[in-house]
């Protein structure tokens, strides 16, 4: 999937559809642990082996199709236009050039555009909730110091 593409919603059918395969295949990898590090599709003319690491993902994918969430996968290393970044940190691509240009994500130049990787992309995207999280726990110790929650 071309991480550009539109991503919509799953459809009811797919919701339910993606609920039973989320609970068949969780209690199957729960039963068989770890100790396997792939499982085989016998079902095909080919048999299928799937490296378990790629299950618990198709497991994380069949769950939130279940429950309607749309969902993208994107390669760590894939390189994205200022524009991707800039919806993916859900700001304009103005403030995201900015923030290339401040040295507050790395970025290269293909031409005249710029890329950006999305794993920079997400290591700043954390350490940004990182930040308000701490600033939200200095806000709620010092609201308690002045009696606010008090009953």
């Amino acid at each position: 999937m071309n991480h550009l593409e539109e991503i919509k919603r799953p459809t009811k059918q797919e919701q339910e559809t993606a609920r039973k395969s989320y609970n068949a295949l969780n209690a199957m990898l729960e039963r068989l642990g770890s100790a396997n590090p792939e499982i085989e599709i016998e079902e095909t003319k080919e048999k299928i082996r799937i490296p378990l690491r790629v299950l618990k993902l198709l497991v994380k994918i069949l769950e939130a199709t279940s429950q309607g969430t749309p969902i993208s996968i994107i390669p760590i290393a894939t390189e994205m236009t200022t524009q991707a970044a800039a919806e993916l940190l859900g700001c304009s691509r103005p403030h995201l050039v900015k923030l290339l240009e401040d040295g507050e994500i790395p970025f290269t130049k293909v031409g005249k555009h710029r890329r950006v990787k999305f794993e920079d992309v997400m290591k700043f995207k954390m350490a940004k909730r990182k930040e308000r999280e701490a600033l939200l726990i200095e806000i709620i110790k010092g609201d308690e110091e002045l009696g606010l929650y008090d009953s």
